[in-house]
């Protein structure tokens, strides 16, 4: 029975590797940030990402706009290609600063019922909620 248990909780742990990243789930998807590693969001921004077709990248980053290019390769998301504008917001400053290093690292995704995970290897770097 321990045995069995134990095959059981190997095989979940290793389909959960195997999930693929749906390229159609993403597309034409709104989400607004509700965590990032190590910091409390400000209350008076918002920091979003916006997939369109073809997996093109757009959405704010407290302060600023910025866009960029998604791509799945070997079942992993990559953001390219990230632009950004550059007005200077002192009240989000600390928060976009890391919001934008974060998602430069991002590799993997996954979507969880309403929401979107966003990692590097195993590191949770960015959380987001699904916006209608």
């Amino acid at each position: 029975m321990k045995n069995l248990f134990i095959c059981g909780l190997v095989l979940c742990l290793f389909s959960s590797c195997l999930e693929k990243i749906d390229q159609n789930k993403l597309a034409q998807t709104k989400w607004e940030l509700t965590e990032l590693s190590g910091l409390t969001l400000p209350a008076s921004a918002k920091a979003t990402l916006n997939f369109g077709d073809s997996l093109k990248v757009s959405g704010k980053s407290f302060c600023n706009s910025y866009g960029g290019q998604g791509e799945i390769v070997d079942n992993k998301l990559a953001l390219k290609n990230l632009f950004s504008t550059k007005m200077f917001c002192q009240d989000t400053d600390a928060a976009e600063r890391a919001y934008l290093q974060a998602i430069n690292q991002v590799n993997a995704a996954k979507i969880e019922g309403n929401q979107l995970v966003l990692s590097n290897g195993t590191q949770k770097l960015l959380v987001f909620k699904k916006l209608d």
